[in-house]
């Protein structure tokens, strides 16, 4: 796994040793899970004056997460999976925009990028192997 190896100390114990971008993402991701899984549970809350689901937050974070391994893989120069981190945080936050907004244009746009993007992976992926 990219970003997370296990390290032995002189007593011969393993730790683990975590990335700190990778690290992130993996936190933004594990939020919005655990936001997405909250909303049975605690249903509507407030953030910031306006009252919203935790599964729509879930959304926005994941969103974010996203985005942000899209610069964390780019940077590292593992450019297949920064583009994939990018197909997808645009399109999770085009479904969230769309979603705020109620433009349906805007989620089925979001919609479409995933398949496209999908695609154009699956093919990257081929001439990658």
């Amino acid at each position: 796994m990219e970003g997370v190896d296990t390290v032995s100390d002189n007593d011969g114990r393993q730790t683990l040793d975590v990335e700190f971008g990778p690290g992130v993402v993996g936190i933004g991701v594990g939020v919005s899970g655990l936001l997405f899984l909250l909303d049975p549970v605690v249903g509507v809350v407030a953030a910031g004056g306006v009252e919203v689901r935790p599964v729509a937050l879930s959304g926005v974070a994941l969103a974010c997460a996203l985005c942000l391994g899209a610069v964390v893989f780019l940077r590292r120069g593992r450019r297949l999976f920064g583009i994939a981190h990018a197909i997808f945080g645009v399109a999770w936050s085009g479904i969230a925009v769309g979603t705020v907004l109620r433009r349906g244009t805007v989620i089925v746009a979001a919609v479409l990028l995933v398949v496209v993007g999908s695609g154009f992976l699956v093919a990257q992926a081929r001439e990658w192997y």
